[in-house]
């Protein structure tokens, strides 16, 4: 019930009022007052006059024939003198009591300003006086073919304001038939803002920003009678209540009228304001005659009605906004209704209907400021039509909705008064009325006294109008932005603190704050932002828009609100400057004759209620590329461009310039500007495209210096020479800033460069990926922003030396996108010619695919595993590793370009349609998919490149596409191709004009089995996907078709975008109500894309939607998805109650209004048989919160079984607490052959890493010193004090979580299920004896959380949300005890500390599990569930801890810690702990340490809570305090504190252990590993050091005794794939370099001393795989993925050759060796050798001094068959897909090529991955011939020889090494490897192998050779 409803009574018809009596009245009428208790006095206000009537306003829309809407307004007459009364009733406090009086009770615009005079109004065009016969007056003809170019316009400029008070504004006017016409309105609020408000013709839809508003006017069409001229020829009373418009549309109070503009083409005779509300149909002499309670309209404004005629034959009157209620019945019989009308009657598009509920809150505040005796639809919220329609017609219009929340709704419409009745009967139309949210006692039918029913009521009988509303309004709100530029990327700005930066995103302004990332939006401009300003003290925000002529809007930068629009007399402005005091702003632009113009507006008045005022103005020949005010004086400008630099000076309102004296510098293009500091004295500082930097006197008017900058001349040291000036071809310069000490310049070849103000060196510089546009100095001086050309947007700190990346994007419309849900990633494809992939967490790029020969078209993820596929222009289908960031497979089976992908959801099969009509289909299951089927011309040819061209069901069985042709959609079989059904579109509308296509697909959830087919009718036809037969249809109301369309998971919202908009509708509603009793709701459209919207798609987790376009558009769905639920949705259809096995919780899908009572029953014992772990369940009652929740409806079960409750595994929460096991493509191998204990050639020393994706994966007792951690597969426990290591070894698979007993004697970890086996582990160690005790088995999936009772002889076992099963162990038998199967996903669990058989879980609430021991020792569960509060917002709890009894502290997935009483059972404070999910969280005496996933730890004081706890919700959290606050390098999964909470250790998700100490505030990394594939290892000559590279781009050097982290060098965004240690140079034995090849074709030098990077060449094109170095480490040797090897100088960075031998296949292995080369007969120092993934081996002989290179021997190898390959690959482990159909010429499915030097044999060359069969092969360069071979049970992915023994290392994809002994022929096979070992190096001293699989690296020490 609203505000306005509550504490009235119901009159009959469901009117609301109370009843009450003037003096001397005419009648007793109804009358509003302030809501209050029923029947209490009306609030004082000023009496009206004696004699004056206030009655209730009734609205009644009588409608005779379709299109004929017309309304009557009733009030109480007044006398019209009163200017008392009338003011009070207008309500309005915007202007004095005394500025209204003079204009009350009416005002004539046109005569009190003197139109016919034209001095206080202009004309523009055809306007001319003449005389019109109907009206007998003179009224002004407005007429032309450009409505912008004939006008009547008041006040005579811009710059005036008419003052105008009256809320309503009269247009008498008569639009020219068939002729277009335009009225715009200026409107100012009450806090100075301006609105534009538009009516015309012209305008097809609604459209709003937060300062114009366009409603359409539309005619409908009918048939006239005769005699009655259409309502385009007929003259109309336009009223327009000012003070509505603007509350409702945009929550703003309306002030007065600024301005009007009357454009061509119509007749009009004048305008009016006035307070009151006039029937224009009602004369004075009429409403005293027949005593109507109506006010009539004065005789001035009156038209002539001929005696005996009726004023609505001749006349049309519309109000708009109108009001809504009801007539009462003996009103409407006095009314006298003229008869039935037809014809095509004027409306106006939208109604205020439906507003949002801030709206309605606002307009409730405003009511209770009116007077009671005010007009009641002149201060209630405009009421529904509820119940009294005979006939319905239905308006598919929509609202729109900004992303700023504003409401903007073209839903519903505005009544004309052209009224006719015909006989006795009276005919009521609701064309599309607002009805709000009614509740279920209200809908009881309420008579009035005597029980007779009104008018309305009797001829409906029975029948009741219902209209849904689509709640909360708006539903969406815009949470982010990925995008940067738009107009141009020279925009970003810095805010005065330096802690923010400002740039545009299209049509969006972004303040960005640099440490959180976190982004305010500043959301108005309609067009691409093409200019940015900051004044000094960065409170004023100006912006301007491209489109000509340019808007500008100033914002307050704090607040974010606009404080003014304007438009501005040029073209597209292209620069803005503000001056420091921020009193000037100064714009460049073109005018509309080309020349460049200056305009300079004053902002002194702006704070003030003013506006921004045209100063000055001037035009200029010379070109303006930049403009700066000047800081120290503000009449002081500088401007330069193409051969000029200017000038510029304000004085006596003039701006005058004069141009530098340039001499030989005159013809330079100048791109940038800056003042100098103040100590520098009169300093300009210009820069230009040829390189030159000129430092100006501008009091001199003359050049003191002119600099050049030149490119890198050739170096001749060791080191490259920095960037220099003197003569020469320069590099141009696009940007320059300048700080009190420094300058910084951005140029062309990507260099950021930070110069000293003399320019003698660089002080520091950044490279860039592409062209630097524009470089801003912060205020302080310390950082310095620069953006590129590339779409890149960062800044470099100068303390630091760090340059941070904020920004990427692309740089050109994003056409496709798609997403990923277990690791929550979004995917896009874009005319840029990329393919990235964002963290949709935190916006930011993972990774980008560049094609620069052909264009990506479509993308989509695989479901399962970590790839994803692209089709491009050239037809090309590729499948990418996310892990390996690399090209899996490439298909070229389609001829043309790739118009859609689709993926199903169980992972089987991929779909391609290309611009040739053709459909492939992929067999995906394994990580190489291969081509199944192609299917020719079955797609449509003409359908452009979609997301939803295909559409897969959400079973995986139906597929549906568009075609054969645009006029049909085929549904066919997933499986075989085969065509189950076909839909011709163009016959679903047969009253079309022509032939109907479809644009896009979309199915619906199942069952039931809908597809949606957005058609080019601008319709949305629903159909059965078995039948064909068409469900129903959405007009979607907008001129273009939808191109992108999506359903969420639970089918409640679609989500559609058409041109420049987002639809969203509330697609279940739509579903449940019936069209003969019901209006379905509009969907809320929402704007902010500069650009159409390609594709839309919900995320995930369902929480929230994005839109593609221009730029990437995050938008948060504003309503908790967990309470929603089909049922609740009255008259909507949903499922039967169910009742589900196992289930803790009744089903809530079917509950109703009709449930809401508090549950009843018992508490519910559910025996269960100890020792059984098949079945079982705990019973549950309703707590405190749980009055939502209806009983069971078959009764509450005693016990449910869990048998067959898992074949439905729940979709995944989104909480980052779940553990996901990464995807592994190997196996592990069977029949090892594992060496006797105490014979093992290899013992593991160490490991290396820590395993980020656990979870609780750590361990610490501070009393025993115990410490352990997981890393893969291995338990490590590690002396903290020596860092000796312990390795348990055992589990399968990755361990998920650990779990220590109290007393530290027993460590209980879980990992996941293997494919041997059918369940996951679990182990229990000895800790003492450091043995596996017991192995256990329950949980199919994944083990989520392990926990020990107080006295530690029970074990709790959670399952992840596939498994959702509870288990309880005994410690001491190591039986399952019980069984509990989960109804919702429980994100952890703990048990109490204080009492032994009491536990709690929390998800979507809490769950108290209480253990009750039976007599036979068996064991049940009694659980009690207490929901979330409603006061934190519908989250979800993501962990726990407890805390002081009886306290249990809570974290919530939106960073809120609410603290429980388990004694009362309730929660009595919560608080904003974080901005994201806590998932971790330990207390301990007063103190609590939260952990989340935007990389925080934080230590909170809350040694008061307990006492907070006495006050229950009276609690307040300002007595809990922030102590200490960290922030580590990833999200926080694992924490463990000592007691005094002083100390602890915590694992992030980046695999790094941290040791915490609150006390010194200080994090120290303990552990620290790679996150993503090592690649390669390198030792250093004396093996006191190594180097690994990772495709994270990271390369780490290490001490090799401690396996400490000593250097880490960092490249962003790229792999690095392969790596070389330099050997030690006879010349500078003290230099050590280490030389890495990246996936961008880069090679980098890093000097280790020295730790910076030396050198970085460009001698590839594509990925670097291999690396070697000469023997003499001056030469570098590098292959690459397109088989060239590349020979380079390390001094000077030269490549002096290139080898293409191997060209077409990637180079595997590359080694270099120091040899005598007489005895293979080829000269040379070097021995070396390439082996290509072709199964070719090169040796080659080698002087690099003498630039000699000499093939010595060629190996080419059979390749083995692909059966073999397939059958020993990793992924045909389990359930085996077909093998690998791709030719036997790729190389990407044939094992890698790994070849070596022999340490102890120089002749011979070892081979492994080679032939037809996995061996090892031994080649003798004498004997040219293979002359031994070891046959291997696997195919070899990494191998290595021993220097010291004839031992070789060979790992397999199965997970297992393999040590062969080469002179015995003996073998060891070891495991510890929880995936592929792709790395196998021997150190040089031959004591240590290190291997490496994924991200761990184990080193193994070599013992007994």
């Amino acid at each position: 019930m609203t505000a306005e409803a509550r504490g009235r009574r119901l009159l009959p018809g469901g009117r609301t009022a109370v009843e009450r009596k003037w003096p001397e009245s005419n009648s007793a009428l109804p009358e509003e007052r302030k809501p209050g208790k029923l029947g209490s006095s009306p609030a004082p206000g000023p009496a009206p006059c004696r004699g004056h009537v206030s009655g209730a306003v009734t609205y009644l829309r009588p409608c005779g024939v379709r299109g004929a809407v017309a309304g009557l307004l009733l009030l109480g007459t007044r006398c019209v003198p009163c200017v008392r009364c009338a003011s009070a009733e207008a309500g309005s406090a915007s202007c004095g009591a005394m500025a209204r009086v003079w204009q009350q009770p009416f005002l004539n615009v046109f005569r009190h300003f003197k139109v016919d005079e034209w001095k206080r109004s202009t004309k523009e065009g055809d306007v001319a006086a003449v005389t019109d016969k109907t009206l007998k007056c003179t009224v002004y003809r407005v007429r032309g073919a450009v409505s912008a170019s004939n006008y009547i316009q008041l006040p005579k400029t811009s710059t005036q304001s008419l003052g105008l008070t009256g809320r309503y504004l009269y247009v008498l006017f008569r639009p020219l038939p068939a002729k277009h016409f335009v009225i715009h309105l200026d409107v100012s609020t009450e806090d100075s803002q301006v609105i534009r408000v538009s009516f015309s013709n012209l305008f097809k839809e609604f459209k709003s920003t937060a300062t114009w508003l366009q409603f359409p006017f539309i005619c409908e069409a009918g048939t006239p009678r005769e005699g009655v001229a259409f309502p385009g020829a007929r003259w109309t009373c336009l009223q327009l209540d000012l003070h509505d418009i603007l509350l409702v549309y945009l929550q703003r109070c309306y002030s007065h009228l600024k301005g009007v503009r009357l454009c061509a083409s119509m007749l009009v005779r004048s305008l009016y304001t006035s307070d009151l509300c006039f029937d224009p149909a009602i004369t004075v002499a009429e409403a005293r005659r027949s005593k109507l309670p109506v006010t009539p309209i004065p005789r001035e404004m009156a038209f002539p009605v001929p005696k005996g005629e009726s004023w609505h034959d001749r006349y049309v009157h519309i109000r708009f906004p109108s009001g809504s209620s009801h007539v009462p019945s003996e009103l409407v019989q006095k009314s006298g209704f003229p008869p039935e009308a037809a014809g095509r009657v004027p409306r106006l598009l939208p109604s205020p209907g439906a507003c949002s509920k801030p709206a309605r809150d606002s307009r409730a505040r405003v009511i209770q400021k009116h007077d009671p005796t005010a007009s009641r639809w002149a201060t209630s919220m405009p009421r529904p039509l509820p119940e009294v329609s005979v006939s319905c017609e239905r308006s598919e219009v929509s609202r729109v909705v900004g992303p700023s929340d504003c409401i903007q709704e073209p839903s519903a419409w505005v009544e004309a008064t052209d009224e006719h009745a015909s006989g006795d009967g009276l005919h009521v139309s609701a064309c599309q009325p607002t009805v709000e949210p009614v509740a279920p006692e209200d809908t009881a039918p309420h008579g009035p006294p005597g029980g007779k029913q009104s008018l309305p009521e009797a001829a409906l009988g029975k029948k009741r109008f219902q209209q849904r509303s689509f709640l909360p309004d708006p539903i969406l709100r815009l949470k982010g932005v990925v995008g940067f530029g738009g107009h141009s990327t020279k925009w970003a700005l810095w805010a005065l603190d330096g802690a923010a930066v400002v740039y545009p995103c299209h049509a969006v302004v972004v303040a960005l704050r640099v440490e959180t990332r976190e982004q305010r939006l500043f959301l108005g401009h309609t067009d691409k932002v093409s200019a940015l300003a900051l004044d000094g003290s960065s409170s004023l925000l100006a912006s301007a828009q491209a489109r000509p002529h340019s808007m500008l809007r100033l914002w307050d930068f704090q607040t974010g609100s606009c404080l003014a629009l304007f438009r501005s007399p040029v073209h597209t402005i292209s620069s803005l400057s503000f001056s420091n005091n921020g009193e000037l702003l100064c714009g460049v632009g073109k005018d509309r004759h080309g020349r460049t113009t200056v305009l300079v507006w004053g902002m002194a008045q702006l704070g003030r209620g003013g506006e921004a005022v045209i100063l000055a103005k001037a035009h200029s020949d010379a070109d303006v590329q930049a403009f700066e005010i000047a800081a120290f004086d503000e009449a002081r400008m500088a401007s330069c461009g193409r051969g000029s630099v200017r000038l510029w000076r304000l004085r006596g309102g003039a701006l005058r310039s004069c141009a530098v004296d340039l001499g030989e510098h005159h013809t330079l293009e100048f791109t940038d500007l800056a003042f100098g500091p103040a100590q520098n004295g009169h300093t300009l500082y210009v820069c230009s495209r040829s390189g030159h930097i000129l430092e100006i006197d501008h009091q001199r008017m003359a050049v003191r210096h002119a600099r050049r900058l030149l490119p890198l001349q050739t170096p001749r040291g060791p080191l490259a020479p920095k960037r220099t000036f003197s003569s020469g071809p320069g590099i141009a310069i696009n940007s320059l800033s300048v700080s009190r000490s420094a300058c910084a310049v951005g140029s062309e070849d990507g260099y950021l460069r930070l110069w000293p103000l003399d320019f003698s060196s660089v002080l520091l510089e950044a490279e860039h990926e592409g062209p630097v546009s524009s470089v801003r100095v912060s205020p302080g001086g310390l950082r310095v922003l620069s953006t590129t050309s590339s779409g890149h947007l960062g800044f470099l700190d100068i303390p630091s030396q760090e340059y941070r990346l904020l920004v990427r994007s692309h740089t050109a419309p994003v056409l496709a996108l798609a997403t990923e849900r277990s690791r929550g990633q979004l995917a896009t494809v874009s005319q840029d010619r990329t393919v990235r992939v964002w963290d949709l967490a935190t916006l930011q790029q993972l990774y980008d695919f560049t094609s620069p020969e052909e264009a990506p078209r479509a993308v989509a993820f695989h479901p399962t595993q970590p790839t994803f596929f692209c089709g491009f222009s050239s037809g090309a289908v590729r499948s990418f590793s996310l892990e390996a960031a690399e090209v899996l497979v490439e298909h070229r089976c389609h001829r043309g370009a790739i118009t859609g992908l689709a993926a199903s959801p169980d992972g089987r099969f991929l779909f391609s349609a290309c611009s040739r009509g053709a459909l492939a289909q992929y067999h995906s299951g394994a990580p190489r998919c291969r081509v199944l089927r192609v299917a020719a011309n079955v797609v449509c040819q003409e359908a452009c490149p979609s997301s939803s061209i295909l559409a897969v069901s959400e079973d995986s069985c139906l597929l549906a596409f568009v075609g054969p042709s645009k006029y049909t959609v085929s549904i066919v079989d997933t499986a075989s191709l085969d065509e189950l059904l076909r839909v011709n579109v163009s016959a679903l509308d047969l009253a079309g004009s022509c032939l109907d296509s479809a644009v896009a697909l979309c199915f619906g959830p199942s069952p039931p089995s809908h597809l949606l087919v957005s058609t080019s009718s601008n319709t949305i036809a629903v159909l059965d996907a078995r039948s064909g037969h068409m469900v129903r249809e959405l007009s979607c109301g907008n001129p273009a078709a939808c191109a992108s369309l999506a359903l969420s998971a639970d089918g409640r919202f679609l989500l559609t975008a058409a041109e420049r908009a987002v639809r969203l509708w509330d697609y279940a509603m739509q579903a449940g109500l019936s069209c003969q009793v019901c209006a379905t709701p509009p969907p809320q459209v929402y704007i902010g894309h500069s650009e159409p919207v390609r594709a839309v798609a919900f995320t995930p987790d369902q929480q929230q939607l994005l839109s593609v376009g221009d730029a990437i558009f995050l938008w948060d769905i504003l309503v908790p998805r967990e309470g929603w639920s089909p049922g609740s949705v009255q008259g909507a259809p949903g499922p039967p109650p169910t009742c589900e096995a196992g289930a803790l919780f009744p089903s809530d899908r079917s509950r109703g209004p009709e449930d809401l009572h508090q549950a009843s029953g018992p508490s519910v014992l559910v025996q269960k048989e100890a020792g059984r772990a098949g079945d079982g369940a705990c019973g549950v009652t309703g707590g405190p919160w749980d009055l939502g929740r209806r009983p069971h409806p078959c009764g509450w079960p005693s016990v449910c079984s869990t048998v067959g409750a898992r074949a439905r595994r729940p979709a995944r929460p989104n909480s980052y607490r779940h553990f996901t096991a990464r995807y592994k493509a190997s196996s592990p191998a069977q029949g090892l052959s594992l060496p006797p204990a105490g014979d093992e050639w290899l013992r593991l020393k160490a490991v290396v890493g820590y395993n980020g994706n656990g979870r609780t994966n750590l361990v610490w007792s501070p009393d025993t010193g115990f410490f352990a951690y997981t890393c893969g597969c291995l338990v490590v426990v590690e002396d903290l004090h020596s860092g000796a290591q312990q390795h348990w070894l055992g589990h399968p698979e990755e361990i998920s979580t650990l779990a220590l007993s109290h007393d530290a004697q027993v460590l209980a970890s879980a990992s996941g299920r293997s494919g041997a086996a059918s369940r996951c582990q679990i182990r229990l160690w000895d800790v003492p004896r450091g043995s596996c005790r017991q192995l256990l088995s329950h949980h199919d999936t994944a083990v989520q959380a392990l926990a020990f009772s107080l006295d530690d002889r029970l074990l709790i076992t959670l399952g992840d949300c596939g498994d959702g099963t509870l288990a309880l162990w005994s410690t001491a038998t190591c039986e399952l005890l019980s069984s509990t199967r989960l109804p919702e996903p429980v994100h952890g669990m703990a048990f109490s500390p204080w009492h032994t058989g009491e536990l709690a879980c929390v998800g979507q609430g809490i769950l108290t599990l209480q253990l009750l021991w039976g007599q036979a020792g068996d064991v049940s569960l009694q659980a009690h569930r207490e929901p979330v509060p409603e006061e934190l917002g519908g989250c979800e709890l993501s962990s726990l801890c407890y805390g002081a009894a009886p306290l249990l502290y809570c974290g919530s997935n939106e960073g809120q810690v609410c603290v429980w009483d388990t004694r009362a059972g309730c929660c009595f404070l919560a608080w904003e702990a974080d901005e994201g999910e806590i998932g971790v969280l330990l207390c301990s005496g007063t103190w609590l340490v939260s952990g989340s996933n935007t990389r925080r730890l934080r230590l909170w004081a809350v040694g008061a809570v307990p006492e907070l706890r006495r006050r229950g919700s009276g609690a307040r959290s300002s007595s809990v305090f922030l102590e200490r606050e960290l922030t580590l390098d990833g999200a926080v999964v694992s924490a463990v504190f000592h007691d005094s909470m002083d100390m602890g250790v915590v694992g992030t998700t980046a695999g790094t252990l941290w040791y915490i100490s609150w006390a010194e505030g200080t994090s120290t990394r303990l552990i620290s590993g790679h996150r993503s594939k090592v690649n390669e290892v390198a030792f250093s000559p004396d093996e006191s050091h190594c180097a690994t590279c990772s495709d994270d781009g990271s390369v780490r050097v290490w001490c090799v005794a401690s396996t400490e982290l000593l250097i880490q060098f960092q490249v962003l965004s790229q792999s690095c794939l392969c790596l070389a240690w330099s050997p030690q140079s006879c010349g500078c034995p003290e230099e050590q370099h280490v030389a890495a090849g990246y996936s961008d074709g880069t090679l980098r030098v890093f000097s280790i001393p020295r730790s910076a990077v030396e050198l970085k060449m460009y001698p590839h094109t594509a990925a670097l795989t291999a690396l070697a170095f000469s023997a003499d480490g001056q030469t570098i040797v590098s292959g690459d993925k397109d088989g060239l090897v590349a020979v380079s100088h390390l001094r000077t960075g030269m490549t002096f050759r290139v080898l293409s031998d191997h060209r077409g296949a990637p180079i595997c292995t590359l080694q270099s060796t120091r040899k005598e080369c007489g005895d293979f007969g080829a000269e040379g120092t070097d021995l070396w050798l390439a082996a290509s993934g072709d199964q070719r081996v090169s040796v080659w002989a080698s002087d690099w001094l003498r630039d000699h290179c000499e093939l010595v021997d060629w190996l080419s190898f059979p390749a083995p068959s692909l059966a073999e390959v397939v059958l020993a690959a990793p992924w045909a482990q389990g359930p085996r897909p077909p093998p690998c159909t791709v030719p036997p010429q790729v190389p990407s499915c044939l094992p890698p090529s790994l070849a070596a030097f022999c340490p102890w044999d120089p002749a011979l060359l070892v081979c492994a991955g080679l032939g037809v069969s996995p061996e090892v092969a031994f080649y003798s360069l004498r004997q040219k011939q293979v002359v031994e071979k070891i046959p291997l049970p696997f195919f070899a992915v990494s191998m290595s020889l021993s220097p010291g023994a004839h031992l070789v290392a060979i790992g397999f994809s199965e997970r297992m090494v393999r040590l062969l002994d080469c002179a015995s022929g003996t073998v060891q096979d070891f495991a510890g490897h929880d995936d592929s070992v792709q790395l196998c190096r021997f150190a040089p001293s031959a004591q240590l192998l290190f291997t490496a699989a994924h991200s761990e690296i184990l080193v193994w020490e070599v013992t007994g050779h």
